[in-house]
C-alpha cells in the first residue's frame, strides 16, 4: 500500500464530532468527488464519481451521521449550500460555501474531505510532495487559503488543464497531516524524516572525515617528497638541528599526524611548531627546484 493510500485510509476513519464539521467535510466530498444531476421530474441526484473506496465509505458515513438515512437529496444539497431557496444549484466550480468553513475546525474537516477526493502524496522515502489536483482555479485558491489559515505555506500551479495546490517542504506536510487528523501517518513520516536526516548526517560526517584523511595523506606525501629532495641534493646534515630532527621524524613516521609528530620530538612540540618547521623544509625544497 502506498503512503498516500495509507493517509486516505486513516482519514476515512476520522469522523468529526460536530454536525457543522460533518457538513463541511461532506460538502468538500460533494464538490470534489461528485456531480449534481437533475432528473426529468426535476429531482436532483448526487452522483459519486470517485473510484477511491475510502471516499465512498466516508461519503455514506457522513450522510448517515448528519442526516436521517432516507433524507431527500434536496435537503442535503440545501444543508451543504449547493441548492438555494429557489432550488437553483450553486456551481460546484465556485468552491464550498464560505459559511461552511468559517471555523478552524470546519476548515480541518474541509481539507480532509478535499484530500480524500483530489489529494495525493509521494513516497517520503523518495521525496516530500503533497498535492491537491483541482479542475477549477477557484477550488485551488480556496484550498490554498484554508491551508494558509494554519500558517502552512502552499502554492498553486497550472498543470495542463488542472490547477494544483502543492507542498514540498517536509515540515509543512507534517503540519498539514496534523491539521487533517492523520496522526499515525504523521508519526510514520516523522520517523522517515529522522531516519533520512540521520543517514544524511552520517554521510556528511563520513565524507568530511574521508576528505580530511585524504588531505592529511596528500600533505604528508608532499612533506616526505620535499625532505627526500633535500636529502638527495644537499643532505640533511647541513640543516639546522630543529629542521634536521623534524625531517628525520617525518621520514620515520610517514603516516603520523602533526600532533603525533610533535610528540616524537625532543623536547615535544605542538602542532603549530611542527607545521612551522615543515613549512621551512618545504621552502628549502622549493628553492632547490628552482
Amino acid at each position: 500500500m502506498s503512503f498516500s493510500i495509507g493517509v486516505k485510509a486513516e482519514l476515512e476513519k476520522v469522523i468529526p464530532g460536530s454536525r457543522h464539521c460533518q457538513l463541511a467535510e461532506l460538502s468538500a466530498i460533494i464538490h470534489f468527488g461528485c456531480r449534481i444531476c437533475q432528473e426529468e421530474d426535476g429531482e436532483y441526484q448526487i452522483v459519486l464519481h470517485s473510484e477511491n473506496e475510502s471516499v465512498a465509505r466516508k461519503y455514506f458515513t457522513l450522510w448517515k451521521k448528519t442526516f436521517i438515512i432516507n433524507t431527500g437529496t434536496e435537503k442535503v444539497l440545501h444543508a451543504v449550500k449547493v441548492l438555494d431557496g429557489d432550488k437553483q444549484v450553486r456551481q460546484l466550480c465556485e468552491g464550498v460555501s464560505p459559511l461552511l468553513i468559517k471555523n478552524s475546525c470546519c476548515k480541518r474537516a474541509y481539507l480532509r474531505g478535499a484530500f480524500l477526493c483530489v489529494g495525493s502524496m509521494s513516497d517520503p522515502k523518495k521525496g516530500y510532495h503533497l498535492e491537491f489536483v483541482c479542475e477549477y482555479e477557484s477550488q485551488a485558491n480556496q484550498i490554498q487559503a484554508a491551508i494558509h489559515s494554519f500558517d502552512i505555506e502552499a502554492k498553486v500551479v497550472r498543470r495542463k488543464k488542472y490547477y494544483v495546490v502543492y507542498l514540498k517542504e517536509g515540515s509543512g506536510i507534517v503540519d498539514l497531516l496534523n491539521v487533517m487528523g492523520a496522526h499515525l501517518s504523521l508519526m510514520n513520516l516523522e520517523n522517515l524524516r529522522i531516519e533520512k536526516e540521520m543517514r544524511n548526517s552520517i554521510n556528511r560526517q563520513v565524507n568530511c572525515e574521508t576528505a580530511n584523511i585524504a588531505k592529511t595523506v596528500n600533505a604528508a606525501s608532499k612533506q616526505i617528497e620535499d625532505i627526500q629532495l633535500i636529502q638527495k641534493h644537499v643532505g640533511l646534515s647541513g640543516l639546522p638541528d630543529n629542521l634536521r630532527e623534524m625531517a628525520l621524524v617525518r621520514l620515520t613516521h610517514p603516516e603520523s599526524s602533526l600532533q603525533e609528530l610533535g610528540g616524537y620530538l625532543d623536547p615535544p612540540v605542538g602542532k603549530s611548531g611542527v607545521n612551522h618547521r615543515l613549512r621551512k623544509l618545504s621552502e628549502i625544497a622549493d628553492k632547490i627546484r628552482i
